[in-house]
This record gives C-alpha cells, sequence and structure tokens, in this order.
C-alpha cells in the first residue's frame, strides 16, 4: 500500500490552483440554486416541489451534458499534455456536435410533452401545473447551458479556470437579481412566481453562454478553436472519442436515469418528503463543492502526467488523491451537521417537513464521507487514467443492482424512517468507495491514448 499523503509541495499547489477556482464556481452555482429554493420556498411548499421536480428532467440533460464534456476532458487533458493541438481540437468538434445534438432532442421532448415530463416523478396535480410553467420557460436553457458547460469544462483542462470562475460570481448576482424582481413582481414587474424563477435562471444562462462561449471561440490562444472548427474533418479521431468519451457519456447518462428513478421514489412519498429533499440536496451541494473541484483537478492533473509518459508517478499521485478524498470526505460531513438546523430554519416549511429534513441531513452527513472518496477516485483519477469502460459498468451495477431496489424497498414497501430511505438509496456511494480502492492499487486503470497520428 502506497501513502496517502506524498511530500511534493508541487503537486499539491498545483492540485490547488485548478481545484480552489473550480470548487468556488461550484460554490456559487449552489449558492444561486439555493437562493431559487429559498425565493420559490417562499411563495410555497407546493411550488417548491413542483421547480425542485421539473430541475429532476433539466438535471437529466445537464448530466448528459457532463458526461460529454468530461468525456472529452480526458482526451483533452491527455492531448494537452502531449502538445497535440490537432488531436486537442477535433475532441473540441466533436463534443459540441455532440452537445447541439442532445440540446435539440431535449428541446423537442419539453415542448411536445411537459405534462408526461412532470407525471414520471409526481401524480400531484398542483405540483405539475406549475412543473408545466417551469419547464415551458427552459426550452431555450438547453442549449445555453450546454454549450457553456461543456466550453467550461475544456477551458479548465488547458489551465483558463478563471474566466469561468468570474462568469459564474456575474451569473449569480444576474440570477438572483432577475429572480427577485419576476418571481415577486418587483420594480413594476409582474409577480411570475415559477415563471419567473425560470426567466431569472433563463437570463443567467444567456450572461454565461455570451462570455464562456464568446472567449473560447473569439479570444483564446492556448487552443485556438474557433467556430470554423465545428466543420472540421476529425476522420479516424471519433473511434478514439467513442473508446474513451462515450463510456463516460453512456455511464452519466444511465447515471441520469437511475438518480431520476430515485427522484421517481421520493416523489412518492409525499409532498412533505419531496420539500424537505428539495431543502437537503442544496445543502449536500453547498458542503461537497471542494469535493467536486478535487475529483476534476484529479482528471485533469492525472491526464497531464500521464500525457507526459509518466506511469508511475500518475499511480503515486492517485494514492494522495485518495487521500484527499478521505480528508475532505470528514470535512464535508463536519459542515452539513454544522449547516444543517440554520439551513432548515431558513425555509417556510411545516413541522411534518421539518422532522424529515433532519434525518436526511443526519443521513447525507454519513453517505458524503463515502461520496466524497469514491468521487475524488472515479469521476477523477480513475477517470483521468483512461479507465472509462469499468467505471461505466461498476457506477451504473452499483446504482441498479443495489441503491435503486433497496431504496423501494425501504421506502415504498416497509416504510422505514427517512433517514434509512435516504441512506439505502444512496448505498452505491458506500459500496463505489470500497471497490476503487482495490481499482487504484490493482493499476489496471491507466490506459493508452492515441492520438490523430497514431490512428
Amino acid at each position: 500500500m502506497q501513502k496517502l499523503f506524498i511530500k511534493d509541495k508541487k503537486f499539491y499547489t498545483n492540485v490547488a490552483k485548478i481545484a480552489i477556482p473550480i470548487a468556488l464556481q461550484g460554490l456559487i452555482t449552489t449558492g444561486v440554486n439555493m437562493m431559487d429554493t429559498i425565493m420559490v420556498g417562499a411563495v410555497g411548499e407546493t411550488q417548491l416541489s413542483a421547480v425542485s421536480l421539473a430541475n429532476q428532467f433539466i438535471n437529466i440533460f445537464h448530466i448528459f451534458c457532463m458526461g460529454i464534456g468530461m468525456g472529452a476532458s480526458v482526451l483533452v487533458a491527455r492531448y494537452f499534455g502531449m502538445k497535440d493541438n490537432k488531436s486537442l481540437k477535433n475532441t473540441i468538434t466533436i463534443m459540441l456536435r455532440l452537445v447541439l445534438a442532445m440540446s435539440v432532442l431535449f428541446c423537442v421532448a419539453t415542448i411536445a410533452m411537459p405534462e408526461q415530463i412532470m407525471r414520471i416523478y409526481t401524480v400531484e396535480d398542483g405540483i405539475i401545473t406549475y412543473g408545466i410553467e417551469y419547464l415551458e420557460w427552459s426550452v431555450v436553457t438547453y442549449f445555453l447551458l450546454g454549450l457553456s458547460l461543456t466550453c467550461t469544462i475544456v477551458l479548465r483542462n488547458v489551465n483558463q479556470v478563471k474566466i469561468p470562475l468570474y462568469t459564474s460570481i456575474g451569473a449569480f448576482f444576474i440570477n438572483v437579481g432577475a429572480n427577485y424582481i419576476f418571481i415577486f413582481g418587483k420594480f413594476g414587474a409582474p409577480r411570475m412566481e415559477v415563471a419567473g424563477a425560470a426567466l431569472g435562471t433563463l437570463i443567467a444562462r444567456i450572461f454565461e453562454f455570451t462570455i464562456i462561449c464568446g472567449y473560447l471561440l473569439v479570444k483564446d490562444k492556448n487552443i485556438g478553436f474557433r467556430i470554423k472548427n465545428l466543420f472540421d474533418p476529425v476522420g479516424k479521431l471519433w473511434k478514439e472519442y467513442i473508446r474513451i468519451s462515450i463510456p463516460v457519456l453512456v455511464s452519466d447518462g444511465i447515471l441520469a436515469l437511475g438518480n431520476n428513478s430515485v427522484a421517481m421514489v421520493i416523489g412518492r412519498l409525499g409532498e412533505s418528503f419531496v420539500a424537505a429533499n428539495a431543502v437537503t440536496a442544496v445543502s449536500q451541494q453547498l458542503s461537497s463543492v471542494m469535493i467536486q473541484g478535487f475529483s476534476q483537478a484529479g482528471a485533469i492533473v492525472t491526464g497531464y502526467t500521464l500525457g507526459e509518459g509518466n506511469r508511475e508517478k500518475a499511480h503515486q499521485q492517485g494514492y494522495a488523491f485518495l487521500g484527499l478524498g478521505i480528508v475532505f470526505g470528514f470535512i464535508a460531513a463536519g459542515i452539513i451537521t454544522l449547516i444543517s438546523e440554520p439551513m432548515i430554519s431558513a425555509y417556510n416549511l411545516s413541522a411534518e417537513t421539518q422532522a424529515i429534513a433532519h434525518e436526511l441531513m443526519l443521513s447525507i452527513s454519513l453517505i458524503i464521507v463515502f461520496q466524497a472518496t469514491n468521487s475524488i477516485m472515479t469521476k477523477g483519477v480513475l477517470r483521468g487514467g483512461g479507465d472509462t469502460k469499468v467505471l461505466m459498468l461498476a457506477d451504473n451495477i452499483f446504482l441498479w443492482a443495489a441503491s435503486i431496489p433497496l431504496g423501494i424497498l425501504a421506502g415504498l414497501v416497509l416504510h422505514l424512517p427517512a433517514f434509512w430511505i435516504y441512506f439505502f438509496l444512496k448505498i452505491d456511494q458506500v459500496l463505489k468507495a470500497i471497490w476503487c480502492v482495490i481499482r487504484l492499487r490493482s493499476g489496471k486503470w491507466i490506459k493508452k491514448i492515441k492520438s490523430s497520428s497514431e490512428l
């Protein structure tokens, strides 16, 4: 067993330079979600539940785009380390083509069947009505979100982490301000409530898209990618992209469907459970932003190191990232314990919903320790090593064979307390934490990636 902490100050400095701006961006994004939830929650629990469940469908798209972007990032980081600019540009071309196709698909589905989408998550007519209203205002955001999200991932992989961070800061203030104006009808604007929350998000997405995509396609010189490159022939790189990146897309896509199955279980446990989960989900995101930052840093640093041809160094760094995962897992658990009471008190919730929320917070504080460890390994180091096919299998076996059946059994059959329902719905996080340590030790996660010239 190698050491979980290495004596390499430069390594930790480089990781921090990548991870902290990503984490701060995640913190800002979570802050936007929290403000959305608080503002909509002030209108009513039905509206809060509707926005929460409508966003579950939008989150499927978000996760698909993350899969496309993170899959591409495995190649981007490796090619950037190899200084292979042609293969790097071709990878971005494939990525953006996939994102545009996915945006069209979700846009058409949302326009054609918003009611059917909402009925996937709940049978409550009031929630469905408000949810449809929210979805109808969110149609355009698919294109804006998909392109800005994936372009952000590319910029991070070429050491451009500040632009996405500054953009998120601006988007935060724009979103909060627009929400306040349109949800509550301030400064002469109409009181739009749920629709106002969607409109505020749309305005913020337009801002993000303009800055992020404008910078990558017009100003950035590290890659030199321009709109005309979207029409470049990518040749045989499609084969390498499919081999390395598509498993990430498939894994994250099926994972998104699995998470929505979890949301379906929660949606059938009653309005109080749905509202409590909406509150605790924001708290979980708030406490785990640093974990997400180090996960992406793990993928980027591992890609750079392997791109330079240093397998042994990448393996040593893998154990160092495992140590960071354990540390930040316990830190996140402590944060959740500290903020649970003030967070729950910030919402206008019934006594029943508050009681459920407290149980969920306790369960999350336990799960987050294991989630932090496996996230930094599976979404970071192992993915950066190119081990995407095995990760695809592991992610989905643990979710579909353990979490979903046990969650359904605990919630809809045995009617266990909220603590145990949530624990079993998330038990895949515990199982993956154990598995990823075994995979790391094996060394089989380090895969060779070919460039355009080798294909």
